[in-house]
């Protein structure tokens, strides 16, 4: 079902897109996700915290000059006393540009799902979830295709629901404290 969500989005995306005036602009770069302490039952666990790296893709068709829609999808790893950790995010919303010269400002606010991995030992446990990111960044044009994100930078909200997993009752948590980083590389057609 999560496949088909993903394939119906982008086409849905790349249709916008050919109406478009000017432009698809499709990113690739790293990210660095840190995620804040995790929240159970309004608690919250200050041990909790932990950086990740990974990568970051993205495709924005703008409709007019300043209002496009963008589809953003992010994995990121990390590996904590033995355990290892992949979260991975898929989201989309709008996105406001204010190109001014080669420098290209954005913000956008985006929602979607976040899909969380643990495994250690052959043992591996994982979670889907809600996501929301807002923030946004700068692009500056090095050449008329192709620009460098010299930043983004995003604030995420994740929410897990309780569920039971191998017969054991685990309550819902969530994480509003995370942050984060993106740069890398902006193809425009």
């Amino acid at each position: 079902m999560k496949k088909s969500f993903v394939l119906i989005f982008l086409v849905s995306l790349l249709s916008l897109a050919s109406r478009a005036q000017d432009k698809l602009e499709v990113f690739g770069g790293y990210q660095y996700l840190h995620t804040g302490n995790i929240t159970v039952d309004g608690q919250s666990d200050p041990s909790s915290s932990q950086g990740f790296n990974g990568w970051d893709a993205s495709a924005t068709g703008y409709l007019h000059r300043f209002l496009g829609v963008t589809g953003d999808f992010g994995g990121a790893y990390a590996t904590v006393d033995g355990v290892s950790g992949h979260i991975y995010t898929y989201t989309g919303g709008p996105v406001i540009a204010f190109p001014v010269g080669r420098i290209k400002p954005f913000v956008h606010a985006l929602l979607g799902g976040v899909h969380l991995t643990s495994s250690e030992s052959g043992v591996s446990v994982s979670r889907t979830g809600f996501t929301t990111m807002v923030g946004g960044g700068v692009d500056y044009k090095v050449i008329k295709p192709i620009s460098i994100r010299v930043i983004d930078v995003d604030w995420l909200y994740y929410r897990f629901g309780s569920t039971t997993i191998a017969g054991t009752a685990v309550p819902s948590f969530s994480q509003s404290n995370n942050v984060r980083i993106t740069a890398g590389v902006v193809f425009r057609f």
